[in-house]
């Protein structure tokens, strides 16, 4: 009779360590993980939140020679006067709102295992795409105001609006900066998987 209840212990026991080995285990890697993620969640929301603050206050006006006119005119500059820098605005705006509601998640769904970390790798994925194609479409609209084009007659514009091409310049920055960070945490969430 001993032996028969001995063997209906081991079974349980099997059964026990079988579930509890389904279930995510919290690793230390994984809390290492989670912690780097969280710090570069935190980095990717003040980058973006700065980016955009910098990019809205980049306005000046100043008075140019205006051939129409033959006189000279106050004109401005400003970001909302080039659809480039308002998709940069844009997705500055929502990737900071991805940065704060992933950094969340990830703070209320860490034990969930891979399935949530699947998803925060195609969120940070679909962040990195659009703020890399607005970013690059913002960073030619700039270049060509730094440079102008001859061939166009486009002629140099950050020779006279140095304030602007300064906040776009800082802006720009901190959306590259924005695109590493999304890249950075691609890779852990990647490797997090993995371990």
């Amino acid at each position: 009779m001993a032996s028969t209840g001995d063997t209906e212990m081991v079974k349980e026991s099997e059964f026990k360590t079988e579930t509890e080995s389904q279930t995510p285990a919290v690793t230390a890697s994984r809390i290492v993980y989670l912690t780097l993620s969280l710090w570069l969640r935190k980095l990717l929301f003040w980058t973006t939140l700065v980016a955009a603050i910098v990019l809205l206050t980049g306005k000046q006006k100043e008075n140019i020679y205006w051939p129409p006119a033959n006189a000279v005119v106050p004109r401005s500059a400003k970001y909302s006067h080039y659809p480039a820098f308002k998709y940069l605005l844009a997705a500055l705006w929502i990737v900071f709102g991805h940065s704060l509601l992933s950094s969340i998640n990830s703070l209320l769904c860490a034990a969930l295992g891979n399935l949530f970390l699947y998803c925060l790798i195609l969120g940070d994925s679909l962040m990195l795409v659009i703020m890399a194609s607005a970013t690059g479409t913002a960073g030619g609209v700039a270049y060509i105001g730094l440079e102008g084009n001859s061939h166009d007659g486009w002629l140099k514009m950050c020779n006279v609006y140095d304030k602007f091409c300064r906040h776009i310049a800082a802006s720009l920055a901190l959306s590259l900066l924005a695109c590493v960070i999304l890249v950075a945490l691609i890779l852990i969430s990647a490797f997090s998987i993995r371990r």
